[in-house]
């Protein structure tokens, strides 16, 4: 069974990845979505309040599972045998800051692959810091948040 695992703070999920989660769930046999927890970093939604948005968004597919982790991201793949790693790519910069985690990662447990799947163009500004500044001047997200999520904000 192909299991892979699309790691992530989306703290808000976004359309950008959405599409990298439909584009990416017919490669797979099981995709999970993980929430990482980062300690030295305070969310601006909570933890509980990104699973049940990210259940909204994909309540209808049963090869996506919803969970969320704390520590090495290597280590929670071992932990529920994924051997793929998805990472979304929308710039060129992005491409470097993933290159460089997938070779440690790769360096500390070589059978996860990192999978790079590039953005489509009219996602490719789309980022959680964005529209978190955005919400945070109290503009409307709409258009970057999928419809199911908006309630959660």
């Amino acid at each position: 069974m192909k299991i892979a695992l699309f790691p992530g703070s989306f703290d808000p999920v976004t359309k950008a990845h959405v599409d990298i989660v439909k584009r990416s769930v017919n490669l797979f046999d099981k995709v999970y979505i993980g929430i990482g927890a980062n300690s030295s970093k305070q969310g601006f939604l909570s933890i509980e309040t990104r699973e049940q948005m990210l259940r909204a968004v994909f309540k209808h597919d049963d090869r996506i599972h919803i969970v969320a982790y704390e520590g090495l991201t290597v280590n929670f793949c071992k932990s529920i045998g994924a051997t793929y790693m998805i990472r979304g790519i929308r710039t060129v910069s992005d491409f470097e800051y993933e290159k460089a985690i997938a070779q440690m990662n790769h360096a500390l447990v070589p059978d996860i692959e990192s999978i790079f799947i590039v953005s489509k163009p009219g996602y490719s500004s789309i980022s959680s810091t964005i529209v978190r500044e955005i919400m945070r001047h109290h503009g409307d997200v709409a258009q970057f948040i999928p419809a199911e999520a908006l309630a959660y904000l």
